[in-house]
Order: C-alpha cells, then sequence, then structure tokens
C-alpha cells in the first residue's frame, strides 16, 4: 500500500488538480471512479481518481486508519467510503458532518486543513433517487433489509422522506434494534425489530421493501430472499447498482413489483461527494447520462 500511495504522493499539485479514492472490498467493478473523473474532464480540472482495494492491499476493514494516514500523507483530497468500512472508520475521524454523526456511517471523508472529516451522501443519494424514480411510491410502512452502513443511510433518508413505520431485519439483531431505536427517536417516525423468519408476513403489511445488503453484487451473487415473497402491491428499491439487473431486481419484475434500482442512488451519492471535494457544484443531469453510457458500455 505504502508503495502505491508513495507514487501518487509524487506526481505535480496545483490548485485545481484533485486526487480521490474508493476504499473498500470487491471495489474493481464500481463506477465511481469513471463517474467523478467525467465530470471532473468536463469542468477542466485535473481529476484522479483511484481504487483502493482491501484486498489488493492486503488489509482488514480495522487497518482503515492506515489507509486514512496514507492518503492524506499522500495528498488525496478525500476518500469515498464502501463495504465493509463505513462504521470502521468512525473512530478515525477528526469530525463528522451532522449527517453521518446521526447515521453513525460515512461514505465520504473530505481532508480538510484541521483534519479528517467524515460525511454521509449515500442517504441524499437514496432519497434523491426514490423521487426521481418512484415519486408516488406509498411509505406508511417500510421493510429495510440490511442495517449496516447503507441501511443505516436509507433508514434516514426515509425518516427525511416521511416514512411512518420502519420495520428492519438483518442477521445481526442487535444491529438492527440499535437501528431501529435511531429511527424511533426521529419525529413521526416508529420502527421496529424482525428477523429473518418473520420477513413473509413483514412483507405482507409493507407498502415497499429496500435491499440494503451486499448480497446480489458481482462478488456477492444471489437473491437476498424467496422472490414469491414479491407482490404488484409492494415497490422494491435496491442499492446494489453492479450488476444493475441484480437478481432480486429481475425477480420484482418478472412479477410485475415496481423496482428501483441501484443506479439512481449510485449517482446521486457521487454528485454530493464530488460538491464535498471539490467546492464546485456537479451537473447531475451530465452524471446521470454518463452514468448510462457507462453501463451500455459494459463499465
Amino acid at each position: 500500500m505504502t508503495s502505491v500511495l508513495a507514487d501518487l504522493a509524487a506526481a505535480p499539485r496545483s490548485a485545481s488538480r484533485y486526487l480521490v479514492g474508493l476504499v473498500g472490498s470487491g471495489i474493481g467493478p464500481s463506477l465511481t471512479p469513471a463517474l467523478h473523473e467525467r465530470e471532473g474532464d468536463a469542468r477542466g480540472m485535473r481529476y484522479l481518481y483511484q481504487r483502493l482495494d482491501l484486498g489488493v492491499l492486503g488489509l482488514v476493514p480495522e487497518e482503515i486508519g492506515r489507509v486514512l494516514d496514507a492518503a492524506r500523507l499522500a495528498g488525496f483530497r478525500g476518500l469515498n467510503l464502501t463495504h465493509p468500512v463505513k462504521q470502521a472508520v468512525l473512530p478515525h475521524l477528526d469530525a463528522l458532518s451532522d449527517d453521518a454523526a446521526a447515521l453513525g456511517a460515512v461514505n465520504t471523508v473530505v481532508f480538510e486543513a484541521d483534519g479528517a472529516v467524515g460525511h454521509n451522501t449515500d442517504w441524499s443519494g437514496f432519497a434523491r433517487s426514490l423521487r426521481r424514480g418512484l415519486p408516488d411510491a406509498a411509505t406508511d410502512r417500510v421493510v429495510l433489509l440490511g442495517a449496516g452502513g447503507a441501511g443505516a443511510a436509507v433508514a434516514h433518508a426515509l425518516v427525511r422522506l416521511g416514512v411512518g413505520h420502519l420495520v428492519v431485519v438483518d442477521a445481526d439483531r442487535s444491529r438492527a434494534e440499535a437501528l431501529a431505536a435511531a429511527v424511533t427517536g426521529q419525529p413521526a417516525a416508529g420502527a421496529s425489530v424482525a428477523d429473518a423468519a418473520d420477513l413473509p408476513a413483514a412483507l405482507r403489511h409493507a407498502d415497499g421493501l429496500v435491499h440494503a445488503t451486499p448480497t446480489g453484487m458481482a462478488a456477492h451473487p444471489g437473491c437476498p430472499l424467496d422472490p414469491e415473497l414479491l407482490t404488484p402491491r409492494l415497490w422494491v428499491a435496491d442499492l446494489v447498482y453492479r450488476p444493475l439487473e441484480t437478481e432480486l431486481v429481475r425477480s420484482a419484475r418478472a412479477r410485475d413489483v415496481r423496482v428501483l434500482d441501484g443506479g439512481g442512488m449510485a449517482v446521486f451519492q457521487a454528485v454530493e461527494s464530488f460538491r464535498l471535494f471539490t467546492g464546485v457544484e456537479p451537473d447531475a443531469e451530465r452524471m446521470v447520462a454518463h452514468f448510462g453510457e457507462l453501463i451500455a458500455a459494459g463499465g
């Protein structure tokens, strides 16, 4: 890792040059680097976005502090974070935005003069995607499958969008309970926890389902639930976007269920991260178009 970042640090710097990166596991298929670099090119910036895959670097999530220290020394402006370090990074930051503090999860770190500041653009990315893709979706009762960093962001977004009651399901019940407690503390929102065995009953009474686990990603293939549980009265949102048509998305569409794939959230979280890294407001519609082009070209 040190040699890779040392080479990057040797590159010339200027006020209009931005060196940023993505940290996580199995991030090779991510389109985030290309999205950022294309928008940087369109803005006339020297914008370089690097992948820092923990597996490739031979690191475990608990070593995220080492990655942050090395990246800062190497001249990175900031980092995007994905599974499995969105929560592991918290002890290594100097400050948190209000949203990141409320969520207990960070997907964007900006290196400021006085330290590393954690932000969360996942929640706003999901909220914007849901409003755009399913503008009339009922949110009286929603089931959230997955209570990790992405699940916490979705829960926060759904509260902001006016969800009545959130049912949180996670293999780690204590994590689900913690998220449900945090949601219940928000105005006009309630939450409860259900085990995987209770998922059929939870979905029978729900308006929508949000899937926020890695299942369906290229490195974690499969469907997170029995497709027979999906009925046309539901809407389904999947946060996974590589592949864009996951097994869950494909199964839902085959059953006439309204679907929101993970593309919108991927784009809109990148829009906000770009602004945080550069201080420049990106062209969101241009980034949406770039995403479509990248998907059509196979990434």
